[in-house]
């Protein structure tokens, strides 16, 4: 059996209110990224079991924008580690995650780190290794349980960026 990761970045957030940086919300941009996500992963039949987020307001707000297009009710989990997070923080939920089909929603630089970790061969896209906003990776591990998986053994399914969702 295989277990199903789709590692999401935040979309684009707001610099314009004067809100401290874990309670930065999305700009309009960064909604529509989200919105246009959601709708692209549940045409592709991508819907997490389960979803892993920052507890930052534009992980959360990110979250609630893609589960709300794909019309899904995964089980969702705020994790106040995964704000900032580095690889191994993320490491760490990824192999405490429950569900066939996780998602991990989170920041930078640690989700590029980690993205770049977690696959056996990285996709062949411009945006791949600095992850910008709303970026995601599809990838396959061959596990049945996430406390097994293993740096290096994700098989790329799909990765894409907000531009290549023609929004």
């Amino acid at each position: 059996m295989t277990k199903r990761l789709i590692l999401i970045r935040h979309a684009k957030s707001s610099w314009d209110a004067p809100f401290d940086d874990h309670s930065r919300t999305l700009n309009d941009r960064g909604r529509s990224s989200a919105t246009a996500l959601g709708n692209y992963l549940k045409m592709r039949g991508d819907c997490p079991d389960t979803v892993y987020c920052s507890d930052a307001a534009r992980t959360i707000e990110t979250t609630e924008r893609i589960v709300a297009a794909m019309g899904a009710a995964p089980t969702i989990h705020r994790i106040g580690k995964m704000y900032n997070g580095s690889a191994p923080a993320l490491w760490n939920v990824l192999r405490k995650a429950k569900g066939d089909v996780v998602a991990l929603v989170a920041h930078n630089p640690g989700i590029a780190f980690f993205a770049e970790d977690l696959v056996n061969k990285a996709p062949n896209h411009p945006r791949f290794l600095d992850y910008p906003t709303c970026a995601t990776l599809v990838c396959d591990f061959p596990t049945n349980d996430w406390a097994e998986a293993v740096s290096r053994s994700g098989q790329v399914i799909d990765f894409v960026v907000p531009k290549d969702l023609n929004q």
